[in-house]
């Protein structure tokens, strides 16, 4: 199993967009990549393809010309990690075969349901997680309040995110 520097990217990418979005938004400039580029050392081009993924995803959006940048597409409860992550392609996938069942002669390797099962504990828990979890919890970590990122299981966080929909409508 591995997460690339792809979904770790996007991640730190979505975190930091959140973060200097709110400190820009009092005179209403998006957040440039270069800017991103610069805080986190993630290169320029490298977010460029990240982004263009996000964007297309629905979770960012682009202000284009002079001033331009970008702004985070939805509000914050409603974007998991796992949703960052798949964003951009990422898959997370501690199975040999990538679920196929073919990872030992053409069959089930002894180990399959065990590392089937892990995959479904890492997508429950990245999708417990969402961007204001992050938020709060790096703003609490920078006021020098020891702080953990909090889990909600899947069910939850749909459950949260279809009640702000309702409250919404």
């Amino acid at each position: 199993m591995r997460l690339t520097t792809k979904g770790r990217f996007a991640v730190t990418a979505m975190l930091d967009l959140a973060l200097n979005e709110a400190k820009d938004s009092a005179n209403g400039k998006p957040v440039t990549l270069a800017g991103i580029s610069e805080r986190q050392a993630i290169s320029l081009s490298y977010l460029e393809q990240l982004f263009s993924r996000l964007r297309r995803q629905g979770l960012v959006t682009s202000v284009r010309g002079p001033g331009g940048g970008y702004r985070v597409a939805k509000a914050h409860h409603e974007i998991s990690v796992s949703h960052i992550i798949s964003a951009v392609d990422e898959l997370i996938d501690a199975t040999q075969c990538g679920g196929k069942e073919d990872c030992h002669d053409e069959g089930r390797c002894m180990t399959h349901d065990l590392w089937a099962s892990l995959n479904n504990k890492i997508l429950d828990y990245l999708s417990g997680v969402t961007l204001a979890d992050m938020l709060k919890t790096k703003r609490q970590n920078d006021a020098g309040i020891n702080s953990e990122i909090v889990f909600r299981s899947r069910q939850a966080c749909q459950g949260r995110t279809e009640g702000a929909t309702e409250a919404a409508a």
